[in-house]
């Protein structure tokens, strides 16, 4: 079998007739030298993690360490249960996304997924859909296995770090896994899953890291939200059978391309992009004051 694309995950998924998390899963304990329970019971540890993080990101907001974000993922909840929305549910999920990513700029507990930058991307998805589809734990377990897939074979040929790729590598691989994540839990196949990734990760393709005063505060929290709107919006295309036309596999290539040709600048440097704009030049002067 082929690990290293997705490709070859998603045909032996299909061939065995099971879903990418289980054989993710399988693939794991195979590596794994102990108990097989282990693997699954570390991963239900990430995802209780990811619940608590929404809810005290909801519930419990705080100011970020430097005092540019904080409590916007609140306000977006209520505003979500307002019946008011344009965008439906989605919005909901966009809220627990921001929730988590000011809380991790706020220094909260959260789990890397796959970057503290991009921690609020998969919990916002998955908690939401939760709520919504109301599946057994294990189906949310096994599709955090499938997400964590995802983010190997990006890895592997690309890269999971803005200062290497940009925000493309971050939030937007935590997009893609999240897509993948979804379409699994909604019942997909593993082929229209590696769709979601395609659909999702190619429309964040170029995606720039530009921290102002080289925190993860703005415009990263901002991003993780519409990283789960993307995310949504991908995976129920591919539930509705579009194919990318372009395949995952070849869309993480590029993706590793553009990252190697990006300039320095917009690469988590602060140097470039809306780190320099006169009102993140001011921030960062604020805080070379300090």
């Amino acid at each position: 079998m082929d690990w290293n694309t997705l490709k070859g995950l998603a045909e032996e998924a299909e061939k065995q007739k099971t879903s990418l998390g289980n054989l993710v899963y399988r693939g794991e304990t195979e590596d794994y030298d102990g108990p097989e329970l282990d693997i699954y019971e570390r991963m239900k540890q990430n995802w209780l993690v990811m619940k608590e993080a929404v809810h005290t990101g909801l519930n419990k907001p705080q100011k970020s360490r430097g005092g540019m974000i904080g409590g916007d993922g609140a306000k977006l909840h209520i505003y979500a249960n307002s019946q008011k929305t344009l965008s439906g549910l989605i919005i909901e999920g966009v809220s627990r996304s921001l929730a988590v990513a000011e809380l991790n700029a706020a220094m909260g507990k959260i789990v890397a997924a796959p970057t503290a930058g991009s921690s609020g991307i998969l919990p916002g998805v998955l908690t939401m859909l939760e709520e919504k589809l109301q599946p057994e734990e294990k189906k949310i377990i096994m599709s955090l296995f499938t997400a964590a897939g995802v983010g190997s074979i990006i890895a592997q040929k690309a890269s999971l770090s803005g200062a290497e790729g940009g925000c493309q590598a971050e939030c937007g691989s935590a997009a893609a896994m999240a897509a993948a994540a979804a379409v699994e839990l909604s019942g997909g196949s593993p082929t229209q899953a590696i769709n979601a990734v395609a659909l999702s990760l190619k429309n964040n393709l170029g995606l720039v890291c530009d921290p102002v005063a080289g925190l993860v505060e703005v415009p990263c929290a901002k991003r993780n939200a519409l990283g789960a709107a993307n995310a949504l919006v991908a995976a129920d295309m591919a539930l509705a059978g579009i194919v990318s036309v372009i395949p995952a596999d070849e869309v993480i290539l590029a993706m590793g391309n553009i990252g190697r040709i990006m300039p320095e600048t917009l690469r988590e440097t602060a140097k470039g992009g809306l780190a320099q704009t006169p009102t993140g030049i001011k921030w960062q002067e604020h805080f070379s004051k300090l």
